[in-house]
């Protein structure tokens, strides 16, 4: 299965580009996970048209969002179970919130955002990917998503950089 991850797309900024990366680079996934923050609903419209798609709320999605989606979910593919979670919270840093979001679960993966930090790393045996943002890339040089393929027993996890 090719998933593709993105997060922050704070669409109120950016639409067309969240448009323009569905239609061009990821049109061939089987799946698309976003983290959180699309801060508004045309966002998850339009992800929810491409009918392969699954998301969760983020710290600045109103009421109109969160009514559609969950705080957290975890999805199994193949062998793996994925936990996807935006990664706000108390705890110092956005990966302890995300990781510590699934402490009374077995995943084997997490997909968070918040940061606007593209990472793939591991905390305690979990592959902990964060894709960044595909529209509203703050400080980062490039936008950035995450492209994950999972097969039976082999994950290949990629980050995706573009301007």
């Amino acid at each position: 299965m090719k998933i593709a991850i993105i997060s922050d797309t704070h669409i109120h900024k950016h639409g067309d580009k969240l448009q323009t990366l569905i239609k061009n680079r990821l049109s061939s996934v089987d799946l698309i996970i976003h983290a959180g923050d699309y801060t508004d609903i045309r966002a998850l419209t339009l992800l929810q048209k491409t009918q392969k798609f699954l998301g969760v709320w983020g710290n600045n999605d109103k009421t109109s969002i969160r009514e559609l989606t969950k705080e957290k979910e975890i999805l199994k593919v193949e062998n793996y179970k994925i936990g996807i979670y935006h990664g706000h919270g108390m705890r110092s840093t956005t990966i302890d919130n995300a990781y510590y979001a699934f402490s009374d679960d077995e995943v084997d993966i997490i997909i968070y955002g918040h940061s606007h930090q593209p990472s793939i790393t591991t905390k305690k045996k979990v592959l902990m990917l964060n894709p960044g943002s595909p529209t509203s890339k703050r400080k980062e040089r490039w936008y950035s998503y995450i492209i994950l393929e999972i097969c039976q027993n082999n994950i290949f996890a990629s980050l995706h950089f573009y301007e």
